[in-house]
Parts: structure tokens; C-alpha cells; sequence
């Protein structure tokens, strides 16, 4: 088998509101998807989401990067997948988000032709129920309260709340939120960075009452190595993201004991090929796991859900940004149910496409 070419598109979506964390608003999924066709007639889809804050990419440079990948591609196997990153990452450093676009269609096209799908494929069973939190963004506190009620209404089972202000102002927040919606609904909360190191064990202290699942990279991703006191006194378990892309990165985050949890997404990662690494790292210390992600489509999170079935150590999932879309455009894929469930079928191969005539509006090259 070998790739023939390459079909590259710009797929902006608008939000339904803004999205607000403390590294920035976003009021479009500015989303990059990817689709490579073989001589066997076999198409693999795939898609990414940049986050110019965190992985240092955006829409644009996407597009652009994903045309050198394209060309250094084309002829080459699909099936061998491992010699295709190599190829793909001496093409360019960096640039995880639009490698994980390729990485998702290469094992899109691996386990179609192999008749499985992706999870059976990568080793994995369904043998848990797999359900997303909804986040709250980060804003004015007693919308914030309101926003976390709504959601509870709706039969989600844990709410993420975004923080990352002022040590007043987060405290404030959950403080609201629970007035509002009682101690019943576990919390994750989500500082993406924005505190000091100096001032994370106040807050954390503070809002050990407040039913905390965990908190999330609470303080800035070079800082790690302020991680390990933090995690040793802080009451409340500490996942690691922004500072965990790879599993050279979970290797010595879990060596030093910077953290509790890790959390992997495909965009920092650079896709399964590597999340799977981090997962074994995982294994070797019994380290638990979340799958999230950036502001992908249900199409890059249905490569999520399969990835979801690989462990028993991944046991929490953050796949709600596709709820927050104006429109969806992907057919097939993970399907929500009440409350956030999700549902993936057992298509062969990601078992996710995109809307033809979406396709068709969009910027394109094919190379």
C-alpha cells in the first residue's frame, strides 16, 4: 500500500460563546483536518486543533507545515506507521499539533485495512463506561455559578472549572459554584498555568472543602520543579498538561514526583503513536490518567475514545468542546448521550469522517 496524496483544509468553527481560559478567548475552533488517500482505495481522516498558548502552532502555520508532511509522505507505506513519524519529525522539530492530524488518518488507514476498529486495533477492550466532564470557563464568578448549575441540570457528572486569576478571585469562584450547586458533583479545576508557585498551596488548602477531584497544571509548564513540594503538601492530587507532552516529559515528571496524574492529548503528544508511550510510562508507577483535548471536532475525539480503551489506568475524560460547536459537521464518530456519555461503534478503522459538502467549502490544497 502507498499514500497517493494528500487533501489539507482550514476548518474554522465558531463556538456557540467564548471559550475562556486564563492563556487566552477563543471564540473559534480554528481546526486543521487532514485526509490521505492510498492506492488501495483506503482514506485515513485525521484533524488537529492548535492552540498557539500552549503548543505554539495556529490554523495558518498548520496548513502550512502539513504540506512539507504531505510531500515527504506521499509513496511511503501507511501501514508502517512508526517509520512514517520518524520520517515525519525529521521533516520538522515540534509542530505536535498538525503531526497528531496525520498520526490520527495513518491509524485510521491501519485499522481499516486490518478490519479492526481503532481501539481492537491498538490492543484495547471496552470494559468501562466512558464519560466527559463539561468546563466552566473562567469569567465573572456569579456567571460562572449559573453556567456550573446549568450544566449539573443537564446530568453531567463532573464539572471542570477553569481558574488561574488571583488567589481572591479562583477561591471566590468555587465558592459560588458551590453555593450554587451543593458539594454532591466533583470539581476538576484547571489553572492552565496561572498561579504562582508561592501562592498554589494557599489556594489548594483553601479549596480542600470544596470536593476537588484534582487540579490541573497549576502553575507555569517550566516551573516543574516547584511541582514536587507542591504535590507533597497540597491536599488535593495534581495532574500535569501543559508541562506533559511526551513520555520523555512523563518519565521525569513522575521521577522528581511533580504530580499525581498525567494528562495526554493527541495535539501535545504529536498523536497515538506517542500517547502510547506515555501510557506505558504510566504503567511502570500505576500513575493514572486523562484523555482531553484542545477545541477538536467529535472527529479527532473519537480517535480520543478508542485511545480511551487502551488502559485501565485512564479512567477520566475531558471530550466536551465538540457540545460547545455552533454546528457538527463530522459524520459517524463518538456520540454523546445524557449527561455526557459517550458512545463509539465498532466500525472498522476510526470509523469518523467529515461532511463532503463541509469539505467542499472549506480552503484546500492537495498535494
Amino acid at each position: 500500500m502507498q499514500i497517493t496524496s494528500v487533501e489539507i483544509f482550514k476548518s474554522p468553527i465558531k463556538l456557540k460563546e467564548p471559550f475562556i481560559i486564563s492563556l487566552g478567548t477563543f471564540e473559534y475552533a480554528q481546526n486543521v483536518v487532514v485526509v490521505v488517500h492510498t492506492d488501495e482505495g483506503i482514506s485515513g481522516f485525521g484533524e488537529c486543533s492548535p492552540f498557539m498558548p500552549i503548543n505554539g502552532e495556529s490554523m495558518d502555520t498548520c496548513f502550512v507545515v502539513a504540506q512539507y508532511i504531505a510531500k515527504v509522505l506521499k509513496g511511503r507505506n501507511p501501514l508502517e506507521i512508526e517509520n512514517c513519524i520518524h520520517t515525519i519529525d525529521h521533516v520538522i522539530y515540534g509542530n505536535t499539533s498538525i503531526k497528531s492530524a496525520f498520526d490520527i488518518a495513518l491509524h485510521d488507514i491501519a485499522s481499516q485495512h486490518a478490519n479492526l476498529p481503532l481501539y481492537k486495533f491498538l490492543g484495547g477492550k471496552k470494559d468501562k463506561a466512558i464519560q466527559t466532564d463539561y468546563t466552566v470557563s473562567i469569567g465573572d464568578p456569579y456567571k460562572m455559578a449559573n453556567d456550573a448549575h446549568e450544566i449539573a441540570g443537564k446530568g453531567f457528572r463532573v464539572i471542570k472549572v477553569k481558574l488561574g486569576e488571583s488567589p481572591e478571585a479562583d477561591i471566590f469562584r468555587i465558592q459560588l459554584i458551590r453555593e450554587k450547586i451543593g458539594l454532591g458533583i466533583p470539581l476538576r479545576i484547571d489553572a492552565n498555568q496561572g498561579w504562582k508557585p508561592e501562592e498554589t498551596l494557599g489556594i489548594l488548602q483553601k479549596l480542600e472543602p470544596y470536593n476537588i477531584q484534582f487540579c490541573e497544571e497549576p502553575i507555569a509548564r517550566w516551573d516543574f520543579m516547584e511541582l514536587p513540594h507542591i504535590r507533597e503538601h497540597s491536599p488535593i492530587p495534581i495532574m500535569a498538561d501543559e508541562s506533559c507532552s511526551n513520555h520523555h516529559d512523563a518519565q521525569r515528571l513522575l521521577q522528581i514526583g511533580a504530580c499525581d496524574l498525567l494528562n495526554i492529548k493527541l495535539g501535545k503528544s504529536g498523536g497515538i503513536h506517542t500517547a502510547l508511550k506515555i501510557i506505558e510510562v504510566a504503567k511502570n508507577t500505576g500513575t493514572r490518567i486523562q484523555i482531553g483535548g484542545f477545541l477538536e471536532s467529535r472527529l479527532a475525539f473519537t480517535a480520543c475514545a478508542h485511545l480511551a480503551f487502551v488502559h485501565e489506568l485512564i479512567q477520566f475524560f475531558d471530550f466536551d468542546t465538540p457540545l460547545m460547536f455552533e454546528h457538527d459537521p463530522v459524520v459517524g464518530g463518538i456520540s454523546y448521550g445524557e449527561g455526557g456519555e459517550i458512545s463509539l461503534s465498532d466500525q472498522p478503522g476510526l470509523g469518523a469522517s467529515m461532511d463532503a459538502e463541509y469539505l467542499a467549502s472549506l480552503e484546500k490544497i492537495t498535494v
